[in-house]
């Protein structure tokens, strides 16, 4: 029989990867707006390129730091669980990793929102397009479909 705290572990393990692939798939990994073919396709202005990019610029540094949290607290409960801690040890400790996950996504998320607002309900389209023909040219798939 498997421990409790070792399926309470699969079980945020398994969050934790469909957390990333839904995360993964709001975007297309890169600073698409910076990007010539982009900006072509999708008719960016000036303004637009300069919105978007501080959008970016404003949030990096918030979630740089939180990763950096993450990070540490990941650790922690590596250390915990190989140490074969208390159950409640660890069960706290994936609190903590899982409520700044949760802060990251959000934060991610509300930047993505922010970054398409700036964008026309036509660039928006256009937008989508290109993840869907992207999405299918790196075999990624989205989770909603």
């Amino acid at each position: 029989m498997i421990p409790t705290w070792a399926r309470r572990l699969l079980a945020a393990m398994v969050l934790l990867l469909a957390s990333a692939a839904a995360i993964h798939a709001q975007s297309f990994g890169f600073a698409w707006w910076r990007d010539a073919d982009f900006q072509r396709d999708l008719g960016l202005t000036a303004d637009q390129v300069s919105r978007i990019e501080s959008v970016f610029q404003a949030a990096v540094p918030a979630l740089r730091g939180k990763k950096a949290d993450l990070d540490q607290q990941e650790d922690e409960l590596s250390r915990l669980v190989g140490a074969n801690a208390d159950e409640a040890l660890v069960s706290k400790q994936v609190d903590k990793v899982e409520a700044i996950r949760s802060h990251m996504n959000k934060a991610r998320t509300l930047m993505l929102l922010h970054m398409r607002q700036v964008l026309t309900p036509d660039q928006r389209v256009k937008l989508n397009k290109r993840y869907e023909q992207w999405a299918k040219d790196h075999n990624h798939s989205r989770g909603d479909k």
